[in-house]
């Protein structure tokens, strides 16, 4: 396995880098997140994951470590392929995935490109407890606050307003008032939506 590759940057653009080093040219698969990341200077280190397959040989890299463990935690669910991982990467910041994933948050894994409800309930089924493990992260909340809210989320999606506002309102709302019934939730959020 290769750790990392660190030498001088010969190429970059949001897809992919080709780092030289000791006169050969890696071409690795990056993410947007370490896109972002990738300093404007010659000299580079990125952190690697290669991925044998029986037709091909694919080098990924990555800013910082976190971001790669993620990777492989992401590559590890059925269903899941590098590029897809890769995507998820793209879309969200690997904080929010880990949130998301430790939260329950099904819409937000869903608002991927390529990921429907049940590729979303299987990361999240997956990975949850190794997530919490790995990322020492308490548990977000109860499993009544969670459902509580995505039903409260639902309802207002179904009477017409927009997810992200609505989620938006109801995060500000279970602030204030965390043991908030759904219909709770409902009438507050509609007073400000």
């Amino acid at each position: 396995m290769i750790a990392h590759i660190q030498g001088k940057l010969v190429e970059k653009t949001p897809t992919e880098v080709v780092i030289e080093c000791n006169g050969v040219g890696y071409e690795i698969h990056i993410s947007l997140h370490t896109y972002s990341q990738i300093p404007e200077s010659e000299n580079v280190k990125l952190y690697t994951f290669l991925q044998v397959k029986e037709d091909s040989h694919s080098l990924f890299g990555f800013a910082d470590k976190k971001e790669r463990e993620l990777f492989k935690l992401l590559i590890s669910v059925s269903g899941i392929g590098a590029n897809t991982a890769r995507t998820m990467l793209s879309s969200l910041q690997p904080e929010q995935i880990i949130q998301a994933i430790a939260s329950n948050d099904v819409g937000t894994v869903q608002s991927i490109k390529g990921i429907g409800l049940k590729t979303a309930q299987r990361v999240i089924l997956d990975l949850k407890d190794k997530v919490l493990k790995i990322y020492a992260i308490e548990e977000i909340s109860g499993s009544s606050y969670n459902t509580n809210k995505e039903e409260a989320l639902s309802a207002l999606e179904v009477l017409g307003y927009i997810r992200k506002n609505a989620e938006k309102v109801l995060e500000k709302i279970i602030t204030n008032s965390p043991n908030a019934s759904v219909e709770d939730l409902i009438k507050q959020a509609l007073k400000v939506l």
